[in-house]
């Protein structure tokens, strides 16, 4: 992965946003980032690199070229990618310019035996942005590694509402998600349509909706922010 960043440099220089894992389908084009539903490519499971996604949890690597955006992942077993979309974790804001992964998205346990698509979209200074990865969903929990999945210096993140990605979905499965990897701080919205909410902040050990209403109950008891 290390090798391939390097490769792509140029590119990540003035990228609006790419996806290091799982592998995006096709080249990158930068101009055409802004096409939905997968930035102007179009999917072709019989050439394309399908990789295994595990909906016990799979680790999504991204890199940012703008200081702010919000981001929706999504996920359709329609091989276009063109309707039937799935949000699988919470909008969130991520803020500074870098390298953000998102560690143990899970995905609905009956997607399991199917071929699909992940989609990323960004909500950022140059409007909505999209990617994909062509996957296969299977059982468990993704071996991803702590040496590539990591955010840059100085990268936060924080849950966050935003009325352009929300539409871009049919059905909302995120519920079984509900922390960030980076330290959470407030922010600003990434558009004039977006908005951040309470930033969770939560370390990796408290998964989950259950660990998110505990940390921000006692957070309002102590009357502080929830930062790492």
């Amino acid at each position: 992965m290390a090798l391939l960043k390097l490769l792509l440099l140029p590119a990540l220089a003035t990228a609006h946003f790419t996806i290091s894992a799982p592998p995006s389908v096709g080249p990158f084009d930068e101009d055409t980032e802004g096409t939905s539903p997968c930035g102007g490519v179009t999917l072709d499971f019989t050439k394309d690199n399908v990789t295994d996604f595990h909906v016990g949890g799979e680790a999504i690597e991204l890199f940012l070229g703008h200081p702010q955006a919000n981001w929706l992942f999504r996920t359709t077993t329609d091989l276009t990618a063109s309707s039937n979309w799935t949000q699988i974790y919470p909008i969130f804001t991520q803020t500074g310019t870098g390298d953000y992964c998102q560690e143990a998205v899970a995905a609905p346990a009956s997607l399991v035996g199917q071929q699909g698509v992940l989609g990323v979209v960004c909500d950022g200074p140059d409007g909505l942005l999209y990617q994909c990865a062509a996957v296969n969903f299977v059982a468990g929990s993704g071996n991803y590694s702590t040496s590539s999945c990591k955010n840059a210096t100085g990268v936060s993140a924080a849950f966050a509402s935003d009325s352009s990605l929300t539409p871009l979905v049919s059905t909302d499965a995120s519920q079984t998600n509900g922390t960030t990897t980076a330290s959470a701080s407030s922010s600003s919205s990434a558009s004039s349509s977006s908005s951040a909410s309470a930033a969770p902040g939560l370390a990796p050990s408290m998964n989950g909706l259950v660990g998110s209403i505990a940390a921000v109950f006692v957070a309002g008891l102590l009357g502080t922010g929830l930062m790492l």
